[in-house]
């Protein structure tokens, strides 16, 4: 490998980049948002803000705002939460990874679920989410944003050759 290759992203980077990759996914225009739920360090599930199966998306069709929030969508945290109870897989323990300081609502979900830590690089205003996280002993970690850039170097790795 050359000598210019940069140390590989600790685990809280990694798993919040990949936070980041799937915000991507999010169809409502007002805010993209993305979540991976972890546990030893393996995925459980993803999710990223967006309308329920099958209905209009807000880019598609604007937003349904209600009291300044869109209704639309459903967020991040909600989404990767309801992929994992849809699979049958257990979130006690799980660290949620999400790009946003969540919501007072999507708070509480997380911690009914179980998730014992949080971690984020954004806050996101008007919520009761740090207040709820110390009540039920949730630690939330705020850590700076990750590199936006991937660094895929295959120029630098060397091929297998018969």
């Amino acid at each position: 490998m050359s000598s210019n290759h940069s140390r590989r992203p600790s685990w809280d980077e990694y798993f919040l980049k990949v936070a980041m990759l799937v915000s991507e996914r999010a169809t409502c225009p007002r805010m993209h948002c993305g979540c991976v739920l972890v546990k030893d360090k393996q995925i459980l599930s993803t999710g990223y803000n967006g309308s329920i199966p099958g209905d209009d998306h807000c880019e598609d069709v604007g937003c349904m705002i209600v009291d300044n929030h869109c209704v639309r969508t459903i967020h991040a945290e909600m989404n990767a939460l309801l992929q994992c109870s849809s699979h049958g897989i257990s979130t006690q323990g799980a660290t949620a990874y999400v790009t946003n300081m969540p919501c007072t609502n999507c708070a509480k979900a997380l911690i009914t679920a179980g998730i014992k830590e949080v971690v984020i690089f954004s806050d996101y205003h008007d919520t009761l989410a740090e207040e709820f996280f110390k009540r039920a002993h949730v630690e939330l970690k705020r850590l700076p944003m990750p590199e936006k850039i991937i660094k895929y170097d295959i120029e630098n790795y060397t091929s297998i050759k018969k």
